[in-house]
């Protein structure tokens, strides 16, 4: 079993913000796979479907992005999901708009929704797709990442929520993220 986190906020309010693009991924996923998200537990929206087999599960925690662990962890607990079958999708203000990085482990890098997921886990040693979204140039970090993208970022953030999916693809197929990693990276 794997489980595919997207990252965000819930409601109509953030659906298009830079902070959603998590939840972007894991809609398109969805829609490529033909998955409704269709169970309310652990404070998330999830759905699964099969691939070559194996089981996915595709989750939008609907804690709000700080406490996204206060619904991953469980999860993973029921599922008996183990750290190297999770892979959690964020967004990364230190990346140029849509670019992709795909990472086996890290930190949280100040990103508040990986802290929760550590702190919840108990472990940093969990894979990441981080999708860029351009550090702010005017703006605070919380005004940045809490408004929509533009439309001339529109077409870019379409590739890059694409491009994940596909990565997100390829590691279900050959089930070894690092020849994942240096595909997109």
């Amino acid at each position: 079993m794997k489980m595919i986190v997207g990252l965000g906020n819930p409601g109509s309010k953030y659906a298009k913000t830079k902070h959603n693009i998590g939840f972007m991924v894991i809609d398109q996923l969805c829609e490529r796979f033909n998955v409704t998200l269709n169970k309310h537990d652990f404070e998330a929206e999830y759905g699964s479907f099969k691939y070559e087999g194996e089981t996915i599960l595709l989750v939008k925690p609907l804690t709000f992005m700080n406490d996204s662990g206060r619904s991953v962890g469980p999860l993973m607990k029921y599922y008996q999901v183990n750290l190297d079958e999770l892979v959690v999708i964020q967004d990364d203000m230190d990346l140029t708009l849509g670019k992709l990085r795909l990472r086996q482990k890290g930190s949280a890098g100040g990103h508040n929704g990986i802290k929760s997921i550590i702190a919840s886990v108990q472990s940093s040693e969990f894979k990441r797709v981080k999708v860029g979204i351009q550090h702010p140039q005017k703006s605070t970090v919380v005004n940045w990442v809490l408004t929509p993208f533009d439309k001339d970022s529109a077409p870019i953030i379409n590739q890059a929520l694409d491009q994940a999916c596909e990565a997100l693809e390829d590691w279900c197929q050959n089930d070894d993220f690092m020849k994942t990693m240096n595909k997109f990276n």
